[in-house]
């Protein structure tokens, strides 16, 4: 019983299942948004969902089940336990929170989803070096808004005016969203030599600095990859190490039985 309940539980066909599941719970968590189609199919909808809230806590219990207590030594076994548990929290007034939160059942598809958990595990992995690099982003933009402030104040409050204003500007600068027709060329017609802040900051800013982020993410997702090709060697080779050795006693076996014979 043990064993057909935990092939079951782990089998592709079950996991694909769960999937289906959850899109298909995505569909109606956004039905559920729409008041008309609340007021047309509210019943409907509200079953469907609470249908699929009883599949998932029914496949959490085969997992505990199945798995014990290594269960709940997985993060991402824990994430979709929480989630579950939320979802079966009943959302009345003092608890209405909770009715937002259900929608964290989507991000099942984090756990579920190999891929997906490895740029999960990858973004975790890099968030010393993001932190840094974060730390340096925020210097530049520090320096860059009091320059700007101090620059461009007088004639642009709007965009300048202060150090908070001049950081959200720059931002936007950042992102290159109209930074060049809505930013950066009417402030030339008053400072014509602004475009070399602006250039200088896109160049340190958006162009070395943020690709720095891309490229720690890059290099954490191709040495979790190295390190999960590295396990499977690992395992493969345990296991033809372990086929040799039995395959070595059947032969000392039917030695010896010829032997006798």
């Amino acid at each position: 019983m043990y064993s057909t309940l935990y092939a079951f539980v782990e089998s592709t066909k079950f996991k694909n299942f769960i999937i289906s599941m959850i899109l298909l719970n995505g569909v109606i968590l956004g039905l559920a948004t729409s008041q008309p189609l609340m007021v047309s199919y509210g019943e409907l909808i509200t079953l469907s969902d609470n249908i699929i809230i009883g599949i998932f806590t029914i496949e959490i219990l085969l997992r505990i089940y199945v798995h014990r207590v290594s269960f709940f030594k997985d993060p991402w076994s824990l994430f979709d336990f929480f989630v579950v548990v939320i979802s079966l929290v009943p959302a009345n007034d003092g608890l209405s929170i909770l009715r937002a939160l259900r929608v964290l059942r989507l991000f099942r598809l984090l756990t579920v989803v190999p891929q997906m958990r490895v740029i999960i595990a990858a973004l975790v992995k890099v968030i010393p070096g993001i932190g840094s690099i974060s730390m340096v982003v925020l210097l530049f933009f520090y320096v860059f808004s009091i320059m700007a402030t101090n620059i461009f104040a007088e004639a642009f409050p709007q965009w300048f005016g202060d150090l908070g204003k001049s950081m959200y500007t720059l931002f936007q600068v950042m992102t290159l969203e109209s930074w060049s027709m809505g930013i950066s060329r009417p402030v030339m017609e008053v400072f014509p030599y602004a475009w070399v802040f602006f250039i200088l900051f896109i160049l340190l800013v958006t162009f070395i600095m943020i690709n720095l982020f891309i490229g720690i993410i890059v290099d954490a997702i191709f040495t979790i990859k190295e390190d999960d090709k590295n396990a499977l060697e690992e395992k493969e080779e345990v296991t033809l190490q372990t086929l040799q050795s039995d395959i070595g006693e059947l032969k000392a076996l039917l030695q010896k039985v010829q032997n006798k014979l």
